[in-house]
């Protein structure tokens, strides 16, 4: 039913079933899949530290599974939760989507910068939408 890509992953959007926002967007395997339907809490697949991980085993911040759809494709999973904490970003903020683009400044002198990583020059073109529910360092020492 799933189509995964070549390193047999899909990604997961994560979605707050009580107001349709979308918290976050992660990678599965056919692991994580499975253990996210047996135990009702949402895991992932980590890209960088190539392990599974369950989302909010540091911060409490625990996703329950309340529906899971795929798309037309089946290359895309939907995943609509019930949100156990205040945050569901690793940053602090509810959502993984806080920075919201200022499409109209840019311009074809400047478009170059959004390629660049993320630095305080973007601030012409981003602002950040919310405010911290938590501080990262007191979760994860980092």
């Amino acid at each position: 039913m799933f189509k995964f890509d070549k390193d047999g992953l899909i990604p997961a959007i994560i979605q707050d079933i009580n107001n349709s926002d979308v918290l976050m967007l992660a990678y599965m395997n056919k692991e994580a899949i499975i253990k996210t339907i047996n135990t009702g809490k949402v895991y992932f697949y980590s890209r960088s530290r190539k392990k599974l991980w369950q989302k909010g085993e540091t911060s409490g911040n625990i996703l329950l599974v309340r529906e899971i759809y795929t798309d037309c494709d089946a290359d895309v999973i939907l995943i609509k939760v019930k949100f156990t904490n205040k945050a569901a970003c690793h940053t602090g903020y509810r959502s993984c989507f806080y920075r919201k683009f200022h499409i109209s400044k840019v311009t074809a002198k400047n478009i170059s910068k959004l390629f660049s990583p993320v630095q305080k020059n973007h601030s012409k073109f981003v602002k950040i939408t919310g405010k911290k529910m938590f501080n990262p360092k007191e979760v994860y020492g980092v």
